[in-house]
């Protein structure tokens, strides 16, 4: 049996590769869009993709499934569990075998048993896997979004990001129900699970990359013996707010990803068109850092850093529809980084990229916009005396645990939504943990023609540690 796990950081995604080393065949489990990996890694071991399928309908990475099973000739193995509503709706045209609850299907002398497992998702399946030249019995579990490393996949999803409302509740006491029967498995079982920790699939997932059965029986909050109003109170508390872009992702999965044949350079775009690219209605995203677009950038263009957060924030402030044309730093890096990374999110339309020089040749012919920023100190001793307004970007739980005085809440995520409520007149100050959410949030202001924006450089965290006032639950501290 031969065994690869696939980790993409950005989406904090896994995926495997399991093949039998005797008769060159293999299986490749939850692809993203990135499917040339999967095709190298198979030839390297001199073996054939015969068949690829997914534990479910993904809401935070566009499926690479469809492609790769085009690519390969592979045979695309779907979901068939879950009702009418949960369907692949490109199955048929796709080609695709259909598995449910106690099928088999394998690659040489490996078997994969195929256990439905709702809560996360109704059509959510998981794969035991048996080396059948060595035993007759499994060996491990792909799990999905089911069971990770130290939680489990959270039940709300389809109510707070695809809108299917009043399902979160019905969803809890289902995923309480199905690991019910994940008990049941034996403890020396590996745990491979599709997520690792920085994922919204859950809201205290663990950065160890598998585990066993056993311990997590032993060990995972969510598996501890407990009455199942217990349960679903405690699964749907404190869950992250799910990224914007989780609804498109459902929508795209269930109706089958566009065909990519590949990642492609965009072209290079000169400097000199910035503003008529801007005029047009194009989207100019600058992936510069945060400091570097702070101190000169072209009015009207959108900071989102090439970072760990990147896909979360593109996610969440992108629109779909349009055409986008990054501004990059290093371009020998950043480019097949950023549009690898926006790719594997759904965006398709990435129509062109402006170079390291973008920004000087700008600032040659027309004025640079900046960032103004405010220290806690300068908040706490001048601005908070004179009335000014506080913006706090960050998530629920953050807010809940501990904000500044006199702060509005508006989760980054949601703020091109919610313009009404950012005042236009006074001073604004934008805030978040540490100073980097509300320098994206800053930037998005200005591009919406805010100008009396101030950053406020160290955030929360820094106004806490200086000792100054702090609300708690309605009281100051």
């Amino acid at each position: 049996m031969y065994f690869e796990r696939f980790y993409d950081t950005p989406l904090a995604q896994a995926s495997y590769l399991i093949g039998c080393q005797a008769t060159g065949e293999a299986v490749v489990i939850d692809a993203n869009r990135d499917v040339a990996q999967y095709i190298h890694a198979a030839e390297a071991q001199k073996l054939r993709i015969t068949q690829v399928t997914e534990t479910h309908i993904h809401a935070d990475y566009v499926s690479g499934s469809r492609e790769l099973a085009h690519l390969t000739g592979a045979t695309l193995l779907l979901s068939a569990e879950g009702g009418p509503e949960w369907q692949y709706a490109f199955a048929a045209s796709a080609g695709a075998t259909l598995l449910r609850d106690g099928d088999v299907f394998s690659a040489g002398n490996i078997r994969f048993t195929v256990m439905h497992t709702p809560g996360h998702t109704p059509e959510h399946l998981c794969f035991l896997v048996t080396d059948g030249a060595a035993a007759n019995e499994p060996m491990g579990i792909v799990s999905g979004d089911f069971v990770f490393v130290g939680d489990v996949g959270r039940p709300d999803l389809l109510e707070r990001a695809a809108k299917f409302a009043g399902t979160m509740d019905a969803a809890a006491r289902t995923l309480y129900a199905s690991l019910a029967k994940f008990r049941r498995l034996p403890d020396w079982l590996q745990l491979w699970p599709g997520h690792g920790a920085g994922s919204a699939c859950g809201k205290a997932l663990g950065a160890v990359p598998s585990s066993t059965v056993g311990y997590e029986k032993r060990f995972n909050w969510a598996l501890a013996e407990m009455i199942e109003e217990e349960f679903v109170a405690s699964i749907l508390e404190g869950q992250p707010e799910p990224p914007r872009y989780f609804a498109e992702m459902k929508r795209i999965n269930r109706d089958g990803p566009a065909l990519l044949h590949g990642l492609r350079r965009p072209e290079r775009v000169p400097a000199a068109r910035a503003g008529a690219l801007l005029a047009a209605g194009h989207v100019l995203v600058d992936t510069r850092a945060a400091a570097s677009f702070a101190s000169a950038h072209i009015p009207g263009t959108l900071n989102i850093p090439l970072d760990k957060s990147f896909s979360t924030w593109a996610g969440s402030l992108l629109p779909y529809d349009r055409d986008i044309y990054l501004i990059v730093d290093d371009e020998a890096r950043a480019v097949d980084e950023a549009v690898r990374d926006l790719a594997m999110i759904g965006f398709d339309r990435v129509a062109g990229v402006l170079g390291h020089d973008t920004v000087p040749v700008w600032a040659a012919t027309a004025a640079a916009g900046q960032v103004a920023q405010t220290s806690v100190a300068e908040l706490h001793d001048a601005l908070l005396p004179r009335g000014v307004a506080i913006i706090d970007v960050r998530n629920r739980s953050e807010w809940d645990a501990g904000r500044i005085p006199g702060a509005h809440h508006v989760q980054l995520g949601t703020l091109d939504q919610r313009l009404e409520e950012v005042p236009r007149d006074g001073v604004v100050v934008v805030q978040c943990q540490g100073g980097g959410r509300s320098a994206i949030a800053a930037s998005l202001l200005a591009a919406r023609g805010y100008t009396n924006i101030l950053n406020l450089t160290g955030g929360f965290r820094e106004w806490s540690n200086a000792g100054y006032p702090v609300v708690r639950d309605g009281a100051s501290a």
